[in-house]
């Protein structure tokens, strides 16, 4: 058992987790954590192909899941997905955020169809998922909610308006719900990962050179999906609300708190190195 998911364990002896996105990258590395030590899973994803092939694997190494595909925009059916888990599973302990989609373009080049699809995926989907969990938590014996943003809500690099200003939004609303929820029991982390590899540069909508550079960097990234997984969930545990890996994004993320202004003056230069 690793220290990550022996703490949780500890602190949720029931063991039930909802996981969003959970059909690849950081979501499939989550489950795949868990459901080796023994949790009981719901799992969802628009991709209800590939989502099956997750739980035939799971079921096969003796861990059997609930699979469900769902689109986190439909707030009917994330709401229905919530209930249902919660009958099955007796609860809702851990909820995992990690469905979203990734935009790269010149500010100007985006159209208004472009941020209207990354923000009702990655944050009206995900507030919907939060609302739907948080009406069960709350009003009974707590929980935890880890939503899933990205260093790119603090770096706001170039050409990657809609993507920085959507997950600046999920930053937002976690912070909030993190005022609003723990007198409830309810703890919120909120998650920022710098580029680890993963599939989201797959459905991803900007111009080909941008996306070609981010591909680039997500490679040499030499970063894995289950190694940025096991130290959010490390932090989860150990009752955290950010998490900012690896470490040199932490650099940052302080120094744009801090000092703002200074910060835009110097991030291009690190860039340019």
């Amino acid at each position: 058992m690793t220290i990550a998911t022996q703490n949780l364990s500890q602190r949720f002896p029931k063991r039930r987790a909802l996981i969003t996105g959970a059909a690849s990258g950081l979501g499939l590395a989550c489950a795949e954590i868990l459901a080796r030590e023994g949790w009981r899973l719901v799992l969802t994803d628009v991709d209800a192909p590939r989502l099956d092939l997750v739980a035939q694997s799971l079921s096969r190494d003796g861990a059997p899941s609930i699979a469900v595909p769902c689109d986190v925009r439909d707030e009917a059916a994330v709401r229905a997905l919530v209930d249902e888990s919660v009958a099955a599973l007796g609860g809702i302990d851990v909820a995992i955020h990690c469905a979203g989609v990734a935009t790269a373009s010149a500010f100007h080049a985006e159209s208004a169809e472009d941020w209207r699809w990354v923000f009702d995926i990655n944050v009206h989907g995900l507030a919907n998922c939060c609302r739907a969990v948080v009406a069960h938590m709350a009003r009974g014996d707590g929980g935890l909610i880890i939503n899933v943003a990205s260093a790119a809500s603090f770096v706001t690099n170039a050409r990657m308006a809609s993507y920085n200003a959507a997950k600046a939004a999920v930053v937002a609303l976690s912070e909030t719900l993190m005022q609003e929820y723990a007198p409830h029991g309810v703890q919120t982390l909120v998650a920022m990962p710098g580029f680890f590899r993963t599939r989201l540069l797959e459905t991803a909508r900007g111009a080909a050179r941008t996306l070609e550079g981010a591909r680039k960097i997500m490679h040499e990234s030499n970063i894995e999906a289950d190694e940025v997984a096991e130290a959010m969930l490390h932090a989860a545990a150990r009752g955290r609300t950010h998490f900012v890996y690896p470490s040199r994004y932490t650099m940052l993320w302080r120094l744009k708190r801090a000092m703002p202004q200074r910060f835009q003056k110097v991030f291009p230069r690190l860039l340019s190195r």
